[in-house]
């Protein structure tokens, strides 16, 4: 018996302005068309969280691909992960700054090599030997982001503020999906720029396993969005999945994740959960996220409140 398919994503969790809304439902509104549409066909759940992360960072709105926060020294630096919940198999790649789609090289990393994660210079090399093609940094580059670097680090030499790693509601525009396909198989991807004014090198928590993505047939998958440094430390995709295979439901589990993660650690952010049987969670602790999810049912999506 074939089972109904789920894709659930997000667009970021942060004090998303009312002007970006509806760039944001756009985006996801795409997204959820082009991974559901996979799954509808009866493709893997890996294939269809890969489309639809793609879909994202095509899309300058977000912190993934085009359109990232650019590091202090004004370049777009990326990280990914995929992870198929049947085997276990992942792809990671991070700090990439010449690939549109980091999501499609983590998938070459997932299918082509026996390893799990490759960085810099060396992620881009196994991606182009793999068939992709590798742009300019300046590709990837957007005005709108040039103007808030500029702005952060002038508040920075003006004595404000760091928003950069304080904990900053500002910053948390990553993407990420979870899928069901119809043979009962789960998956997630997480994809980001990381944040604003970050010293070149850093890497958050969205490319890292059981911290910003996870995926187990036995348990749940996972993607998380927002203030990395906490995230990582209490390995917190993890730590949800978890108990979705304790007997906590993914609604459940989604929003003690992230109380979790504010009362131990202050963190803010937003998570989805999907676990093997259908059901779905999500939580965040920011002003908005942004999410959408297609059923068999129907579509929803939108930017809720906190």
């Amino acid at each position: 018996m074939s089972v109904q398919p789920v894709l659930l994503i997000h667009g970021g969790a942060w004090a998303m302005p009312d002007d970006a809304i509806a760039a944001h439902e756009d985006g996801i509104a795409n997204a959820l068309a082009a991974g559901y549409a996979l799954l509808e066909r009866g493709a893997a759940a890996v294939d269809a969280v890969e489309a639809a992360v793609a879909v994202m960072e095509d899309d300058d709105t977000f912190d993934a691909g085009r359109g990232s926060f650019l590091t202090q020294d004004g370049r777009v630096q990326m990280d990914a992960l995929l992870m198929n919940g049947e085997n276990l198999r992942t792809g990671g790649v991070a700090c990439v700054e010449r690939l549109r789609n980091p999501i499609r090289a983590a998938r070459l990393v997932l299918d082509e090599s026996p390893h799990v994660y490759f960085v810099g210079v060396g992620a881009e090399r196994f991606a182009r030997q793999h068939g992709m093609t590798l742009c300019d940094n300046s590709d990837l580059v957007v005005p709108r982001e040039r103007e808030r670097l500029y702005k952060a680090q002038a508040d920075e030499l003006a004595g404000l503020p760091d928003v950069t790693f304080s904990g900053s509601l500002e910053s948390h525009d990553t993407v990420g999906a979870v899928a069901l396909d119809v043979h009962g198989n789960i998956a997630a991807g997480t994809s980001t720029g990381g944040t604003l004014n970050k010293a070149p090198g850093r890497v958050g928590d969205s490319s890292l396993i059981g911290c910003g993505c996870y995926a187990d047939n036995l348990s749940a998958a996972v993607s998380l969005t927002g203030w990395g440094e906490p995230i990582m430390k209490l390995v917190l995709g993890k730590w949800a999945v978890d108990r979705v295979a304790g007997g906590a439901s993914p609604d459940e589990a989604a929003h003690e994740a992230i109380d979790y993660l504010f009362n131990r650690l202050g963190g803010h952010g937003g998570i989805i959960l999907l676990g093997p049987d259908g059901r779905v969670g999500m939580a965040h602790n920011t002003p908005r996220m942004a999410w959408g999810l297609q059923t068999s049912a129907g579509k929803q999506l939108g930017v809720t409140r906190n």
